[in-house]
């Protein structure tokens, strides 16, 4: 896993200043470059870029996953364990409304792991999840 290349995803959002602002102070993601009409920041360290769409709008579809209404599509990044702790701590402590609050997924069972999921402004769903053993990512 250390060999990792980070992904690069584009994202629509309907406002980039509110997105913007999200992205940055909710998330703590590091701004790069921008232009009137879009941003890229480094989301742990992966590049997400945000292109203003005013006429964009997110559809809340969802799957049942553990008994959990998942929203389908989403997206995030596999953290470690202590760093998922204490990003999903900083989020509620911003009060963050979750569509699924931080929970233990699949306790004791091949690819045990913890996982939030959450709507950034526009719609878009987000979940952050951590691996008790990270060599079960892909285990069936």
């Amino acid at each position: 896993m250390a060999s990792l290349s980070p992904f690069h995803l584009a994202i629509p959002v309907r406002n980039l200043s509110t997105s913007k602002h999200f992205y940055e102070e909710t998330l703590g993601c590091n701004p790069g470059r921008s232009t009137n009409d879009w941003a890229d920041y480094s989301l742990f360290g992966h590049q997400l870029v945000l292109h203003e769409d005013k006429n964009y709008e997110g559809r809340k579809q969802f799957n049942e996953v553990d008994g959990k209404s998942v929203p389908i599509p989403h997206f995030g990044v596999v953290l470690k364990w202590k760093v998922f702790h204490t990003f999903s701590q900083k989020l509620i402590d911003k009060k963050i409304v979750f569509q699924i609050a931080p929970y233990l997924r699949f306790e004791g069972l091949a690819g045990e792991q913890l996982t939030m999921f959450f709507y950034d402004p526009s719609g878009n769903a987000l979940e952050f999840k951590s691996f008790k053993n990270i060599d079960q990512l892909f285990t069936a």
